[in-house]
């Protein structure tokens, strides 16, 4: 349990990757896309989908010569919204 918990720690502790966990609990996008609607660089937004991925919070789908992600725990979602709650509140 511990290492599942260090996990998500990993995964929400950078508003980047929270970013990136909102947008691809919408609806499925690309490394562009992501770069487009959070303004990162490509590589740092690659390194952030890389990462969530191999934490095995995304689902990576080839469809060459892209590769399109997605949300793969769609409970993440909820636990962002109570995030968000929690820090106006603090």
């Amino acid at each position: 349990m511990e290492l599942k918990e260090e996990k998500l720690s990993r995964a929400i502790s950078a508003y980047s990757r929270r970013q990136i966990l909102r947008l691809l609990a919408e609806k499925e996008m690309t490394v562009t896309e992501v770069c487009k609607k959070t303004g990162q660089s490509k590589s740092l937004a690659s390194r952030h989908l890389t990462m969530l991925h191999d934490l095995g919070f995304l689902v990576v789908r080839k469809e060459f010569p892209h590769k399109f992600y997605s949300l793969k725990i769609k409970e993440l979602r909820s636990l962002l919204d109570v995030y968000d709650t929690v820090i106006e509140k603090i």
